[in-house]
């Protein structure tokens, strides 16, 4: 199933373009800002579909605001069943909206967090997704799904990778993040043959594409610089080939799965948390010891020692 963009309401065309402008020029990553444009425009979509609240306008009034927030919450929480870490980040999406209307960030509570470790693929489903990348047709979506698995990176980064920020010879690869996440530079070797396989079957075949005496390392069909939401698609498109969705049939697998899978396998496999840190790109070692809490898996492995009475 692929992800769509959520059209904003006519009546809402206006506050909404002020904001993207505003969003464009905000000192945050470019994951940060498409992840704030979606989260906010399906705020205004949801607010468009409630029709008149109670209290004013929520988008001039900062009691309103509230009110409209905490219902929005109870809408994310109960109707469309979204984790609490989801409706957190909606949240602080809204906060940052707020601000730009003048109005402050929401007076809403964050629901608790549970201390587990972010959501990873397993083992089985690791395979399936490499598996599912081995079968794509093009040289380029088959380097896509190994860069990112075996490398970490967020898809931002991915996507503004020029062809020398991937060196590969017949023993060695790496991965040269030249402006990550808060402009940290960082290098990540690629040891797996298979990835430096992928990215080598993808620079010749890239050498016949339109766009080939450009700089991006990724190409689009009209020779351009692939885009992230290009690369969404295509990892919706593998997770469907997989058979990695949910109940829904919405495809479980993204850029951010597969950089948590990445971060989960190193600190598994027992290597230095600050390595893997550094690997990652992350400023505070805490952002990567949530790496190192348990997974619902391993809640379930734990009780299953219990002894039974059959």
């Amino acid at each position: 199933m692929a992800r769509r963009r959520q059209q904003v309401p006519d009546a809402y065309t206006g506050v909404h373009t002020d904001y993207a402008a505003a969003l464009a020029g905000a000192p945050l990553d470019a994951d940060t800002r498409r992840a704030y444009d979606s989260r906010v425009r399906a705020y205004l979509a949801w607010l468009d579909a409630t029709g008149e609240l109670d209290g004013g306008d929520p988008l001039a009034d900062a009691h309103a605001r509230d009110f409209a927030a905490r219902d929005y919450k109870t809408h994310l929480k109960t109707v469309l069943r979204r984790s609490d870490n989801t409706v957190n980040a909606h949240l602080t999406a809204l906060d940052h909206f707020y601000d730009h209307l003048g109005l402050g960030k929401v007076g809403v509570r964050r629901a608790p967090v549970p201390r587990q470790a972010p959501r990873a693929l397993t083992a089985r489903e690791q395979k399936r997704f490499l598996r599912a990348v081995e079968r794509r047709p093009l040289a380029r979506d088959r380097a896509i799904g190994r860069l990112l698995f075996y490398s970490g990176i967020r898809v931002s980064e991915l996507v503004a990778l020029d062809v020398p920020d991937v060196p590969i010879s017949a023993r060695k690869g790496a991965v040269r993040v030249r402006a990550g996440k808060g402009e940290l530079a960082r290098h990540i070797p690629l040891t797996d043959p298979t990835v430096r396989t992928a990215v080598t079957e993808w620079k010749t075949d890239r050498a016949h594409w339109r766009g080939a005496d450009t700089a991006a390392l990724l190409l689009n069909q009209r020779g351009g610089r692939l885009s992230a939401r290009a690369v969404d698609q295509l990892l919706d498109d593998i997770a469907v080939e997989a058979g990695l969705v949910d109940e829904h049939g919405t495809p479980t697998v993204s850029a951010h799965i597969l950089r948590h899978t990445f971060a989960t396998n190193l600190l598994r496999a027992g290597v230095d948390i600050v390595i893997v840190a550094e690997l990652l790109g992350h400023a505070r070692l805490d952002t990567t010891r949530r790496y190192t809490l348990p997974t619902n898996a391993d809640l379930e492995d734990a009780v299953a020692h219990l002894p039974t009475d059959q």
